[in-house]
C-alpha cells in the first residue's frame, strides 16, 4: 500500500469530525473537496449490500512532484501508466456487525473489466495485477474492478499520492513508530535504527514504502501500513493537535488539499470514515489482508502475482456485503513495527 498507509486520510477525517460543528469550516472542507470519480456512472454494479464500503488507495503518481523532492523522496522520475500507480488499496466496511479493514495487494491476480482508455480505445477484459487497473484507468477504473471481483458495491472513493502523505504527516508534526529491528531499503530511502522514532513526512513514507529487507515483500509492507495508520489516528487525536489552530488547520488544510474523492464524498463521509480506521486501529473491528492460496503465482502475463483463496475471499466479501459478523481470520504477514 505504498504504505498503508499512505492512509493519513484517517488524521484528515479526524480533523473534519472535530470541525463538523463550525458551519463555515464544514462549507469550506465540503468545497475544497476534489471530487474526481463518478462512482455513479460504473456499469453492471452489484446491487447496495448494507452498510457503507470505502475503497482507499494511494497513488504514487509523481507528475505533481518536482525533480528535487522525486530525488528527496526517493520516488524514482517512471510514471506507469497515463494515471501513475497505486501500491496500497484497502477496503474499509463500517456496518452495525462491526467494521473490517481488508487490504488489497497490489499484485492480485484479478480480471479487469473492459474499458475505454484515455485514447478513447475499447480495450476488452483481460486478467492482471489489481495496481493495472489503476495505472489503466486511475480510480474509476479501479473501483470497476473491486465490484466485479468482489461483489462488493463500492460507496466511497479516497486517494491521496507521495506528497499529500509528506505534507500531511508533517502537518501533523510527525508520527511516532517502534520498530523490532533496524530497517534499511536503498530503494525507499529508509535508513533507521531499533527502537522508538519520530518521524517527519519523509521519513514517514520511505518507511512506508520498504519492502526489499521484508521476507513477505509486498504483503509484509501491507502488514507495516497498516501499522502506520493506527500511528497517524494516535497522533490525529492528541491534544498537541486539536487543541493547536496553528497545527490544526495546516493538517487540515494539507489533508484535503492533496485528496483525491468521489463525486459523491462529503465531509461527514470522512469523518465516518476516519472514526471507522480508528476504531478498527485501537481494536474494535477486524483487521485483515483478502484471503491468499498463493503469495507466488506466476503468471505468463504478469509475471510474479498474488492469488486468492477464491473460496475464502468469496465467503468473506459475502459477509461484508450482507454487513454479517466476520468469520475469516486475520492472515497479514509479520510485521516489524508498531504505533507509538
Amino acid at each position: 500500500m505504498n504504505w498503508r498507509r499512505r492512509i493519513t486520510w484517517g488524521a484528515l477525517a479526524l480533523v473534519l469530525a472535530v470541525l463538523a460543528v463550525s458551519v463555515g469550516t464544514y462549507a469550506w472542507a465540503d468545497e475544497k473537496l476534489d471530487r474526481t470519480v463518478n462512482l455513479g456512472t460504473l456499469p453492471d454494479r452489484p446491487p447496495q449490500g448494507k452498510g457503507t464500503n470505502y475503497l482507499i488507495a494511494g497513488s504514487d503518481n509523481r507528475r505533481n512532484l518536482t525533480p528535487q523532492q522525486r530525488k528527496a523522496l526517493h520516488t524514482g522520475s517512471d510514471d506507469e501508466g497515463p494515471y501513475g500507480n497505486s501500491d496500497s488499496m484497502m477496503l474499509l466496511h463500517i456496518g452495525a456487525a462491526g467494521d473490517t479493514l481488508v487490504s488489497l495487494p497490489r499484485d492480485s491476480y484479478v480480471t479487469i473489466p473492459a474499458y475505454s482508455g484515455s485514447d478513447g480505445v475499447r480495450h476488452p477484459a483481460s486478467t492482471n495485477k489489481l495496481n493495472a487497473a489503476f495505472s489503466l484507468g486511475g480510480g474509476r477504473l479501479l473501483a470497476e474492478t473491486v465490484e466485479y471481483n468482489t461483489g462488493i458495491r463500492i460507496d466511497h472513493y479516497a486517494e491521496i499520492g507521495f506528497g499529500g502523505f509528506v505534507d500531511l504527516v508533517d502537518a501533523l508534526g510527525g508520527v511516532t513508530v517502534c520498530l523490532d529491528r533496524p530497517i534499511v531499503d536503498q530503494a525507499s530511502g529508509a535508513d533507521l535504527k531499533a527502537g522508538c522514532h519520530k518521524l517527519d513526512g519523509r521519513q514517514s513514507l520511505d518507511l512506508a514504502r520498504e519492502r526489499h529487507q521484508e521476507a513477505g515483500q509486498d504483503l509484509s509492507r501491507v502488514a507495516n501500513q497498516q501499522k502506520f495508520l493506527a500511528a497517524i489516528a494516535h497522533q490525529a487525536q492528541t491534544p498537541s493537535t486539536l487543541l493547536d489552530p496553528f497545527r490544526l488547520y495546516p493538517a487540515l488544510d494539507a489533508g484535503i488539499g492533496t485528496l483525491s474523492v468521489d463525486k459523491g464524498m462529503s465531509p461527514y463521509d470522512l469523518a465516518r470514515m476516519f472514526l471507522g480506521l480508528k476504531g478498527i486501529s485501537g481494536g474494535r473491528g477486524h483487521e485483515l489482508t483478502v484471503p491468499i492460496a498463493d503469495a507466488n503465482y506466476y503468471t505468463p502475463n504478469a509475471g510474479d502475482a498474488v492469488l486468492w483463496n477464491m473460496a475464502e475471499a468469496k465467503t468473506l466479501f459475502g459477509e461484508l456485503q450482507n454487513d454479517q459478523r466476520v468469520t475469516i481470520g486475520d492472515n497479514d504477514a509479520h510485521s516489524d513495527f508498531s504505533g507509538g
